[in-house]
């Protein structure tokens, strides 16, 4: 199956990007499963997951005192801004499936490279296809990083509207939890490419929207 590990919802305050459409969207592309990550939520993925319950992954994309971890069956919501032993060790405890985010986007890590690579025995897996680099090298230096550490890699869209869901993917084998991923994860294969630059327009429209929605409502 095709399973975008990576992608946003209006829970996030950079994503425009309803349940409904998002959820059409996958299945257009032919996505076998859906892995939910908001910023420090779990709010959408359970909304969707509650929609459709045998497509959705609930997961989280959490922010550190650093950088980002993606994460996978989560259960239990990650505050933001932990120190990143720590969060992970929250994630451990529920045997949440845990890779780092984007760690070579010198504009969106925030991972010192010493920190990384005392973090890399301690993770399931990096990110080794974001469609939203502006440079493919930042993904080939994902994938290099992986691979000196054995990790396998997961693929994502990090779509923040639904036109960009699916864009990048991991074709691998079906998987019911985070055990289950962590096996069929080392067969998994990237498909798909990079999306357009354009597209981060979706996040400053996101942003503007709703500073603008909330000043409305003062």
């Amino acid at each position: 199956m095709k399973v975008d590990f990576h992608c946003h919802t209006f829970y996030s305050s950079d994503s425009i990007a309803q349940i409904s459409p998002l959820l059409k969207a996958a299945h257009r592309r032919g996505l076998g499963r859906l892995v939910i990550t908001d910023h420090n939520s779990i709010g959408g993925a359970l909304e969707a997951q509650k929609a459709d319950p045998e497509f959705i992954v609930v997961g989280e994309e959490v922010k550190t005192q650093y950088g980002e971890f993606l994460t996978a069956f989560v259960k239990e919501e990650i505050p933001a801004r932990l120190d990143p032993f720590k969060a992970l060790e929250l994630l451990r405890a529920q045997n949440a499936f845990v890779s780092v985010s984007h760690p070579f986007d010198p504009q969106r890590s925030g991972w010192p490279i010493e920190l990384l690579r005392e973090l890399a025995p301690l993770v399931d897996a990096i990110e080794i296809a974001n469609a939203r680099v502006l440079k493919t090298s930042m993904n080939d230096e994902a994938a290099a990083f992986a691979r000196e550490f054995g990790l396998p890699g997961t693929a994502g869209s990090d779509a923040h509207a639904p036109y960009e869901v699916g864009r990048l993917t991991l074709d691998l084998p079906a998987f019911h939890d985070a055990d289950s991923l962590r096996l069929a994860i080392r067969q998994g294969q990237v498909v798909g490419k990079v999306s357009p630059g354009w597209v981060h327009g979706f996040s400053v429209a996101a942003r503007l929207a709703k500073k603008m929605q909330k000043a409305h409502k003062r």
